[in-house]
């Protein structure tokens, strides 16, 4: 009889493809839809809108960063393709990227903005922006090829479980 504990980790290994999924749902809402309305209130302050972003994309960071740790620890501690492998690889050192060298940068411009300090007029954000948009298409395409996996599997068990054993 398999243990409560390895039942659970069969399951979450079979179905990454939901923290997956999550983390898409994160950076679009955060990424694509909190930061663009919140510069849209006519009352907020450039200052205070970028305290509140400044707040909200750390904790959005320190996420992405327990999600791609967890979807890159069941991929590779587990039998999963190749494919899949290099592709987690893949969006895990556009995370560390952005990690590392954008948000340094960024970071350094917005405290500077929110203490009243002048800055010069170039910006780093368009290539955040970018590599956001890249990030969330790599990992709609790592959920597709996590499905295809996951559908590939319960076909295999299907033909090989004791139901279809006796027919």
């Amino acid at each position: 009889m398999i243990s409560l504990g390895k039942r659970l980790l069969a399951r979450v290994t079979e179905r990454v493809f939901v923290f997956t999924l999550l983390w898409i749902g994160f950076v679009c809402a955060i990424s694509f839809m909190e930061t663009p309305l919140k510069f849209q209130a006519p009352s907020l302050t450039l200052p205070v809108a970028l305290e509140i972003g400044h707040l909200v994309f750390h904790a959005l960071n320190t996420l992405e960063i327990g999600l791609a740790s967890a979807i890159t620890a069941i991929t590779l501690l587990t039998s999963w393709p190749r494919r899949i492998r290099v592709l987690t690889f893949l969006i895990g050192l556009l995370l560390a990227t952005q990690t590392i060298l954008l948000y340094t940068v960024l970071d350094a411009r917005t405290l500077a903005i929110i203490h009243g300090l002048e800055v010069p007029e170039r910006s780093f954000h368009p290539f955040y922006v970018a590599l956001e948009g890249v990030k969330v298409v790599l990992l709609l395409f790592l959920t597709y090829l996590q499905l295809e996996e996951y559908e590939a599997r319960i076909r295999r068990t299907a033909q090989f479980s004791p139901e279809t054993a006796n027919d």
